[in-house]
């Protein structure tokens, strides 16, 4: 952002404290607009990554064919409807087909993805399809199990309650067995933890 943006983005905070009946100007609000922009700097970092180049910059050749399952991947988003968290936890698998990719890639495209305004099912579609484009498997699955603040701080306000999403590509969508073999990995408990 640059100056004018910056100056632009907190005042919009300030205005948004006024209408919720808070008063701007009182001593613990008076550097909130710019911890915000800060805030939502990181927090909307996505939008400024290329998920492609993420991944391509650490594909290497390999003869592995079996699955390579990346469980628990915390994240939170931001939900495109309220602009309130999604809390929760990402599973993606896939099959190579002559090429892995460095494991740490994985999370950082769950993050490019997660920092933007999202909806979970389109989330979950993102991962999917930005692995299946870019490494090329046999296969990509992706699972989403999040909770929604815009379902527990407001509206419905049901605590605790969990959304799962899912996107299967390749063998995880055609071959019974390698869904099933995904899916009961994702579900065991995690076991040690190193």
């Amino acid at each position: 952002m640059n100056k004018e943006q910056e100056t632009e983005f907190q005042k919009a905070v300030k205005t948004m404290m006024l209408h919720v009946g808070e008063n701007p100007d009182r001593e613990g609000l008076l550097e909130t607009p710019k911890r915000v922009e800060k805030a939502y700097e990181f927090i909307y970092g996505g939008y400024k990554e290329n998920p492609k180049e993420i991944l391509e910059k650490a594909l290497f050749t390999s003869s592995n064919d079996e699955m390579v399952l990346i469980k628990d991947i915390e994240f939170y988003s931001t939900c495109e409807h309220h602009l309130l968290p999604i809390i929760g936890r990402v599973h993606v698998a896939y099959i190579p087909d002559g090429k892995v990719v460095g494991l740490s890639k994985i999370p950082r495209v769950v993050n490019v993805f997660a920092r933007r305004m999202q909806i979970q099912e389109q989330l979950t579609e993102q991962i999917a399809d930005s692995i299946m484009d870019t490494i090329q498997p046999k296969g990509v699955a992706v699972v989403i199990q999040a909770r929604h603040m815009c379902m527990e701080m407001r509206g419905v306000e049901k605590i605790n309650s969990t959304t799962t999403s899912s996107a299967l590509r390749g063998l995880f969508k055609k071959d019974e067995k390698t869904r099933s073999e995904f899916f009961s990995l994702i579900n065991s408990p995690t076991g040690t933890r190193y």
